[in-house]
């Protein structure tokens, strides 16, 4: 994966669904590249995860984040991505 920034043609899917998502959506995000796992003994390997960027929403529940998501360009890249939701625990 290049680090070079994308091209303003190549974000305009993510754009036009940052758009949506209106104020629900956070941080719209970064991609991630080169992940380690890191061993309490100190040691780190190469992660085999295949998370390939994140992005933050407020919604008001699980069915919420989930219609936020509807027509996400990630779902239809390269012949469809998965994406993952997980709720963060409030401290």
């Amino acid at each position: 994966m290049s680090n070079e920034p994308p091209s303003e043609e190549a974000m305009k899917p993510w754009m036009d669904w940052a758009k949506k998502c209106g104020s629900k959506l956070v941080d719209l995000g970064n991609p991630l590249f080169g992940g380690v796992k890191l061993s309490p003994d100190g040691k780190s390997t190469e992660s085999k995860k295949g998370v390939v960027g994140y992005s933050v929403l407020q919604a008001n529940d699980l069915a919420d984040a989930k219609s936020l998501l509807k027509g996400h360009p990630h779902l239809g890249w390269h012949g469809g991505c998965d994406i993952e939701l997980h709720e963060a625990m409030v401290m």
